[in-house]
């Protein structure tokens, strides 16, 4: 594995590779089921937790409605403070942005946290390219950098790693990266905390310029919010002179007050914590008090297309708890490398391809990357319909139609491979809308079911839809035939029409 999501193969092919690594898909099983369950007691304490959840949608719903005039607050806000505000377009943007900003203080190394926006735009490999090295400080990014791997969660980077697989990376690569791993160092987890925190310490009181996201920024005050639970967030953002904060546009909040919902669903739902261990706030600069320069980078990036769909645009509500993920039965399986986007499992199904479109074969495969069981709207705490949203860009993909892309109004191609399915889809449309010809394609087919085949004919869609189903038999009559036989002339109390025939 690579550190970059570049050349991906589509979400199936990725699937078939990872779901034969036993390895990958205990640890992933083992993780996914403790944080469930610790989730459901979490939840369980709060007797108004429906109620938090509906006014989360609510909140996060009216604050994209309005996203234009709160945004203009916030820079408004943070400015006054004494911050500056950048608006970067797209990843190549915000990467020239803030490449600029850490070469303004002639430096050559940063600190980051919380930082998954940097992750989208590929920042840390834009920051090499220009001599710049960035190191993660979050235990599991940092497990995921030493690695040369890519994170495979939203909350819990390296959750497909085990304790002997951190102890070996720490091992090997530690001093390369700035002070090695104790000698002798085992897979203790207290032993494996305190070496992170003994190399991570040196980068914190070494650094100049900080770098992080954010998990909510607040429009009336120009105040920005990290919710953390190791305390290297406190020090990434008060250590440096510079603070560098690249948040998506998606994180705005009107008040403080719209904070009270979030804080409390927010750790319930992704850690199963009443509160947050830290919970960090800062509002421009102040003297002699945490960085002297702050500059907030609103990354747009595909936000504002998600914006203009309707349907799709509930995805930006997203608060990455990260609860989708852990009760995803396609998840668990497969992995979150498989997605080819810092944003795995349902969450990520739906809102990577909104941010990238639907072009490439990986991100038209994205909305397939589901059984839509529907677990994953059931546990959002801002309610997102993710299987709703999941036959919606399905449908994009396979009809093609019109979107916003880059602001402007595109007719979008039906992605290659799916020209049987609309056939199929097409003559599902037309039987149905001909009743006479419905009937007869029912009789016909239920007196040749014992003809049925197990598997589709042997194509490219065929095969693929038959490789993990078998071809389900007609039934021996169709319901309009078994209402007609069992109410004929206005008799009947259903027992008639149930011989032999009906109960095969």
């Amino acid at each position: 594995m690579s550190g970059t999501y570049l050349g991906m193969p589509s979400f199936p092919q990725a699937a078939a590779d990872s779901t034969r690594d036993m390895r990958l898909r205990g640890n992933l099983r083992h993780a996914t089921h403790t944080i469930r369950a610790k989730r459901a007691q979490a939840v369980e304490e709060l007797g108004d937790w429906a109620e938090l959840r509906e006014a989360g949608a609510a909140l996060k719903e009216r604050t994209l409605r309005h996203l234009d005039h709160y945004l203009e607050q916030l820079e408004a806000a943070v400015t006054a403070a004494g911050g500056v505000v950048h608006w970067a377009a797209d990843a190549d943007d915000a990467n020239r942005i803030v490449t600029g900003l850490v070469r303004e203080t002639g430096e050559s190394e940063v600190v980051k946290v919380k930082s998954m926006a940097t992750q989208e735009i590929g920042l840390n490999e834009a920051l090499a390219k220009a001599g710049i090295s960035a190191y993660e400080t979050d235990l599991a990014e940092l497990i995921v950098q030493l690695g040369d791997d890519l994170p495979s969660h939203i909350l819990v980077p390296a959750i497909h790693r085990n304790r002997d697989q951190i102890r070996d990376i720490f091992r090997k690569q530690m001093g390369s990266w700035g002070r090695a791993a104790p000698e002798g160092l085992s897979d203790d987890p207290a032993e494996l905390a305190e070496a992170a925190r003994l190399h991570l310490r040196e980068k914190f009181l070494n650094a100049k310029v900080g770098i992080s996201g954010a998990n909510f920024m607040v429009a009336e005050t120009g105040t920005l919010v990290v919710v953390e639970s190791e305390g290297n967030g406190r020090m990434c953002l008060t250590l440096p002179e510079t603070l560098i904060s690249v948040v998506g546009i998606e994180k705005t909040v009107p008040t403080w007050q719209d904070l009270e919902v979030f804080l409390q669903t927010l750790p319930r739902s992704s850690t199963a914590e009443r509160m947050n261990p830290y919970t960090s706030t800062w509002t421009g600069t102040t003297d002699d008090d945490g960085p002297s320069a702050f500059h907030l980078v609103l990354l747009d990036n595909g936000r504002t297309d998600a914006l203009a769909d309707t349907v799709g645009r509930q995805a930006l509500r997203c608060i990455r708890c990260s609860a989708c993920l852990n009760v995803c039965p396609v998840y668990e399986r497969a992995g979150g490398h498989a997605y080819g986007s810092p944003y795995p499992g349902p969450i990520g199904a739906i809102l990577t391809p909104q941010l990238r479109g639907v072009q490439s074969d990986l991100d038209a495969s994205l909305p397939y990357a589901s059984s839509l069981c529907g677990a994953c709207y059931d546990v959002c705490p801002v309610a997102i319909d993710i299987p709703e949203v999941l036959v919606h860009l399905r449908e994009r993909v396979v009809e093609g139609g019109t979107a916003v892309v880059r602001g402007q109004k595109t007719t979008i191609k039906p992605a290659k491979g799916h020209a049987a399915e609309r056939a199929l889809m097409r003559a599902a449309r037309w039987a149905f809308d001909h009743p006479r010809a419905m009937r007869a394609g029912q009789r016909l087919a239920a007196r040749g079911r014992r003809f049925t085949p197990r598997r589709l004919p042997v194509t490219a869609a065929g095969k693929a839809w038959s490789a993990s189903r078998d071809l389900p038999r007609p039934a021996p009559q169709s319901f309009r035939d078994w209402w007609r036989h069992t109410h004929r002339d206005g008799g009947g109390s259903g027992a008639r029409g149930t011989g032999k025939e009906s109960a095969e």
